[in-house]
């Protein structure tokens, strides 16, 4: 089997390299056709007349570009604006489509770059609408999410696939062991989706423990004067990610209130299951597809930190509960995220697109 991963995606965006790193390790031969348009963009998501022409001018060239033999078409993230030239290429092969997200929910609902009702607004729904109609077949991130996509572009109920994100395992391997100096580690862009007004308020909270913050955003003006117990680091290598969570006390998932934090389980959750390390997170029905409170993460309420900072007292003083949900979280991993099963699921959708009609 052949697939085609196409698209003006960011290459090394995770949920891009982990389902072509799965689908490979599934015995699936890759092929990618990618001019990346989206790459160190994501965090403003231009959509102006700049970004309109370099779009333009990227679908050009990878239709122009000679024709790989495949057998299926797979969109990556983000590729709302892609399905057209996808469709084109696939000729009628099957096109699937991997979005993890929608415009809408990202720029309005999430980030509010534009308001609710606004002409953006309805044409990011249109094209959101027509990308997820036009695809073959969906792929959403979890149940919670896929109830949404269906639910925005009219779709009847099951008609979008799960598959998790999982982690890139060349990188994110087990090794996790209780450091001597507790640490509750947190990294992403500073969105409201992560809610990290609720971790400074945590750290306000338990002073005695001491808190990284890595990452910065849209709302960096919340670390302008952090906790004294909170350490700042504006970004570290993708490539050292992996060393520092297996050195972190805990690894801090999301606390956010949004609709879309309710469905997500982001990245940052499952690189930390993948190294073994605990995870202390927001009890979501998203997290609640993978995760139980108490045995592979400790869940709190979203938008507590009196929670959040009772959570990670408790981690830290109890050397035997951290190593249980270490290895409750990694467990849970391998039976449900890992490569190995998640390359299988990918596989088994596109076999079920060649096999129809």
């Amino acid at each position: 089997m052949r697939v085609l991963y196409f698209g003006t995606y960011e290459r090394d965006y995770p949920r891009n390299a982990q389902v072509i790193a799965s689908l490979r390790g599934a015995g699936v031969e890759v092929v990618e056709r990618n001019v990346a348009v989206w790459h160190g963009r994501r965090q403003n998501w231009s959509l102006g007349p700049a970004t309109a022409l370099r779009l333009a001018a990227a679908q050009a060239r990878l239709l122009m570009r000679r024709r790989p033999r495949f057998d299926a078409v797979v969109v990556g993230y983000p590729g709302q604006l892609d399905l057209p030239a996808a469709k084109w290429v696939a000729r009628g092969r099957p096109v699937l489509f991997n979005p993890l997200v929608s415009l809408t929910e990202t720029l309005v609902e999430d980030r509010r770059r534009f308001a609710a009702g606004s002409p953006a607004a309805r044409l990011l729904n249109r094209i959101d609408r027509h990308a997820l109609r036009a695809a073959d077949l969906v792929v959403a991130d979890t149940a919670a999410s896929a109830r949404s996509l269906e639910l925005l572009a009219q779709l009847p109920p099951g008609s979008v696939e799960v598959c998790f994100v999982g982690a890139e395992e060349r990188l994110f391997a087990p090794g996790w062991a209780r450091p001597a100096r507790f640490e509750a580690f947190f990294v992403g862009k500073l969105i409201p989706l992560h809610g990290v007004e609720t971790i400074l308020a945590a750290a306000r909270l338990a002073p005695e423990l001491p808190f990284t913050i890595v990452g910065s955003g849209q709302l960096d003006a919340l670390l302008a004067s952090p906790p004294p117990n909170v350490t700042r680091i504006d970004w570290i290598d993708y490539e050292r990610l992996p060393e520092r969570l297996r050195a972190a006390g805990c690894a801090l998932g999301i606390f956010g209130t949004s609709p879309k934090a309710q469905r997500v389980i982001p990245n940052k959750a499952f690189q930390a299951l993948a190294c073994g390390t605990p995870l202390v997170t927001a009890d979501t029905p998203g997290a609640r597809e993978l995760l139980r409170h108490g045995e592979s993460a400790l869940l709190v309420p979203p938008g507590e930190p009196e929670s959040l900072a009772e959570a990670l007292r408790r981690l830290a003083g109890d050397a035997e509960l951290a190593r249980r949900i270490g290895a409750g979280g990694h467990a849970a991993y391998r039976a449900h995220a890992s490569e190995a099963v998640l390359g299988r699921r990918w596989r088994e959708l596109v076999e079920g697109l060649l096999a129809r009609p």
